[in-house]
């Protein structure tokens, strides 16, 4: 599952949550979001359930803070650092498949920044309306 957002704290609304994983709403919106700071600039992680406890077979999702997405380069370095984690994820943290962990989440990095790039570096009024 892949979430974009400009805003942050939009995880938490998302999935109907005060708190995940360590991090909350509250300290979301306290957090001032802008091109270089950010409560969350990227995450991956289980898609968070009310017991708090997961097994391999739970689905995960990836998040992407949009507000950071400000150049080429930045963009495709949040893309690729939080789909590294999510295919550590995929192949079970075995660095024997390390070729193939990273060629997953370079490949799929690929097709992430293309869904983002026609959204990088515009405010929130111009990528609801992209012209």
């Amino acid at each position: 599952m892949l979430l974009l957002s400009y805003n942050p704290c939009d995880v938490f609304d998302y999935f109907n949550v005060a708190e995940m994983h360590g991090l909350n709403a509250k300290d979301c919106a306290a957090h001032e979001n802008t091109t270089k700071s950010a409560y969350i600039a990227g995450w991956s992680n289980f898609v968070p359930k009310e017991s708090g406890e997961y097994t391999d077979d739970d689905p995960r999702f990836v998040f992407i803070n949009l507000s950071r997405c400000t150049d080429d380069v930045n963009t495709f370095g949040l893309i690729m650092h939080e789909l590294m984690h999510h295919s550590f994820f995929l192949h079970d943290y075995n660095m024997d498949r390390e070729e193939e962990i990273i060629t997953w989440a370079e490949e799929e990095s690929y097709e992430v920044f293309n869904l983002v790039k026609p959204f990088r570096g515009k405010v929130i009024k111009q990528a609801l309306n992209p012209k």
